[in-house]
């Protein structure tokens, strides 16, 4: 494909996921609260959500959330950045149908994340859905059931690792996280494995290295034990797989 239709293709997503993320906080403004925090008892651990609730105080409402400034423009921008650079790297391809819906919901569940600390179950798993719907009516189109068993084996190692994280240590990473982790590792195990293999590693990369650096430049260590929302880095680190895992890996292992 030339660099004109890359380029095409890349624009006509990128205003079709802006436009998308322009509707988001109206979904977002009808999530239901999620329950109350109980208590903790006496020497009880906090969880992730309970840790959230004792350090910032109760969430803010979802509806009030969506109706707030900036709100629906911070997603809209980060949705039809995503879905541009997403239709620029695959092109006019029919993948295109799995991936693009990820930039407006991600850009959503990006933005809740960062100022709720929650990943709503509501937005998740019916994007999964959808995606699993797709590659099963891709299935008989293609031939081939080679890319949808391995997005399945995909999305049960990713969910498997990061509810290994979250059982080891629930302080520091929340459940959404784990169910984020089973739809992105299925999308990207679906397009191939190098794209599995960036898409999830990066985040980490991504997520531990400013920290350290900024614990480093303060002299600060507290800084490494604070809990910081993870969902955002999952989802720019699935674009990274995308655009350059392929190109990445393929040019390690051939080079």
């Amino acid at each position: 494909m030339s660099a004109v239709h890359e380029l095409v293709v890349g624009a006509v997503a990128g205003v079709g996921c802006a436009g998308l993320g322009a509707l988001m906080p109206r979904v977002v403004a009808r999530l239901p609260e999620p329950p109350a925090v109980p208590p903790l008892e006496e020497g009880e651990q906090p969880t992730a959500a309970q840790q959230i609730v004792l350090d910032e105080g109760p969430k803010q409402p979802y509806a009030e959330m969506a109706s707030s400034a900036g709100f629906a423009g911070s997603i809209a921008c980060s949705a039809g950045v995503s879905g541009a650079l997403l239709g620029w790297a695959l092109g006019w391809d029919w993948t295109l149908l799995l991936v693009l819906p990820l930039a407006p919901v991600g850009a959503a569940l990006g933005l809740v994340d960062l100022r709720s600390r929650l990943l709503p179950s509501r937005l998740i798993l019916p994007t999964l859905a959808l995606a699993l719907v797709f590659a099963l009516v891709a299935w008989p189109l293609t031939g081939s059931p080679d890319a949808l068993v391995r997005g399945l084996i995909g999305m049960v190692a990713a969910r498997s690792v990061f509810w290994l994280l979250w059982f080891i240590r629930s302080a520091g990473m929340g459940f959404g996280d784990v169910r984020l982790s089973a739809l992105l590792g299925f999308v990207l195990a679906y397009l191939g494995w190098e794209q599995y293999a960036v898409g999830l590693y990066s985040p980490f990369l991504i997520f531990a290295v400013p920290g350290l650096v900024l614990a480093l430049v303060r002299r600060d260590r507290s800084l490494l034990k604070r809990a910081y929302p993870f969902g955002p880095f999952l989802l720019v680190g699935a674009v990274i797989g995308v655009v350059v895992g392929e190109a990445l890996l393929g040019g390690l292992i051939s080079g």
